[in-house]
């Protein structure tokens, strides 16, 4: 046996807690250090963390689709963006007179779709020739024009309740934290139609089947103005408990109090506080979800999803059922998707659908989840961290970078140019991290065991 197993063996048992105190370390430069790599300030580096642990939680969902089953879903920010609407749903207080003018008439048209889909559905399996496809055709159009009558008033009537303010449904008045199920069972849903329809697809249909549905969902989320304003955007949703609002610590003596004996304007002590709280709160369910995972990863039921993974046709023939798997870790996946798009809107205390890029909501995600180390859950957190302190930092290094590009060039238009393009150097800094990792690390900065 070769000598040198040990030995990786010893360099992987401190592989992960090194690059984790490096990232460590990176943060509390940020927080201490004032140059022109960092900023000097807790509060940048608090609220770098506090979206640090979000992404974290949205590579670990890719994570589980991915490097358990390898499932390759581009429709993260779909899922992602349903996940976002259900504190809307939940925290929102309801716009009066909203539901009684044409909420009926949604919830009723919604079901005269159901309903017409199972009809097409049982006449589809029962009837057979060439009259099959007239029939149920003929089912699915006289089902839209039902729906459509039902729906269109319904809508309008919602819409033109103080259109300036609300003009939508509105919420249920409840607190925030509940939404999070919701948002994660909002997610699980669209995880189930999308695996029963798309799962039964080759790898490549799949990832084209996702990323359609992702933009679908974006879409609908843009311009049913009755359901959450659409670009009008929601704008204060209430903060998760045990988060307070700053002004209402400012203005508690107690509180004033407090920070003074810390040397603390009342101003910054608030904030860092509720930036505190909030990484708390986060830090809580990510450790929760990084148990579940773990416990699952190790268990026998991991052991089979790696398995199928790794070799379909050889599990299938041991008498897996391979599609049911797939779609039973696709729907886990996008339930832990749904929690941090109800997480992320939780702390913005807004719903703006115009936001959800896909760029920023699917790209940024996959490239966490190379970077980390498909297949490793704690590989996963790793890149979420990571990469989002690249990313935003980024912002700030590019310019810089930039600069210094361009000092030896003469005043014209390469220089100009240079400059110019100085905010896309963001992109180009996660194209050669992304590159530099795949070639040096191919499986990760934490491999997968």
């Amino acid at each position: 046996m070769s000598t040198h197993q040990p030995k990786a063996a010893k360099g992987g048992k401190w592989r992960a807690p090194a690059m984790f105190g490096a990232l460590a370390v990176l943060f509390i430069l940020e927080g201490t250090v004032s140059n022109t790599m960092f900023s000097g300030h807790w509060d940048n580096a608090l609220g770098i963390l506090r979206v640090g642990l979000i992404s974290a939680i949205l590579a670990l969902g890719v994570n589980i689709q991915w490097g358990y089953a390898g499932l390759f879903n581009t429709g993260v920010v779909g899922f992602l963006a349903l996940g976002g609407l259900a504190p809307v749903l939940v925290a929102m207080p309801p716009t009066e007179g909203a539901f009684a003018a044409g909420g009926w008439g949604i919830l009723f048209a919604f079901a005269v779709a159901i309903v017409t889909l199972i009809i097409a559905v049982t006449l589809y399996n029962r009837i057979r020739g060439k009259l099959r496809g007239w029939v149920v055709a003929a089912v699915l159009v006289l089902g839209f024009v039902a729906y459509r009558t039902l729906f269109d008033p319904a809508v309008e009537a919602i819409q033109a309740i103080n259109p300036a303010a609300t003009g939508y449904l509105g919420g249920l008045g409840l607190p925030t934290l509940l939404s999070w199920p919701l948002g994660m069972a909002l997610a699980a849903g669209a995880g189930w139609i999308v695996g029963k329809t798309a799962l039964g697809l080759r790898s490549d249909y799949l990832a084209i089947a996702t990323l359609g549905i992702g933009e679908i969902i974006v879409a609908i989320l843009r311009n049913e103005e009755w359901l959450a304003r659409g670009v009008l955007n929601v704008n204060g949703i209430p903060r998760p408990w045990p988060v307070p609002y700053e002004t209402d610590l400012q203005q508690d003596p107690g509180f004033v109090a407090r920070v003074a004996d810390f040397g603390f304007d009342p101003m910054v002590g608030s904030t860092l506080l509720v930036k505190l709280l909030y990484i708390g709160l986060f830090v809580g369910v990510l450790a929760v979800l990084m148990w579940a995972a773990q416990l699952a990863l190790n268990s026998p039921w991991g052991r089979m999803m790696r398995a199928i993974r790794d070799n379909e046709v050889a599990a299938s023939a041991m008498g897996k059922n391979v599609t049911g798997r797939h779609l039973q870790i696709f729907i886990l996946g996008c339930t832990v998707l749904g929690l941090a798009g109800a997480m992320m809107i939780s702390l913005d205390g807004q719903m703006t659908p115009s936001s959800y890029n896909p760029l920023r909501y699917t790209f940024l995600i996959w490239v966490m989840v190379i970077v980390g180390g498909s297949g490793n859950n704690w590989g996963a957190v790793l890149g979420g961290l990571l990469i989002w302190f690249v990313w935003i930092k980024a912002g700030e290094w590019g310019p810089l970078l930039m600069g210094i590009v361009a000092t030896g060039l003469s005043e014209g238009s390469v220089k100009d140019h240079l400059l110019d393009a100085a905010p896309q150097m963001r992109l180009v800094i996660m194209g050669a991290i992304l590159l530099l990792v795949l070639r040096f690390s191919p499986r990760g900065l934490l491999p997968e065991k």
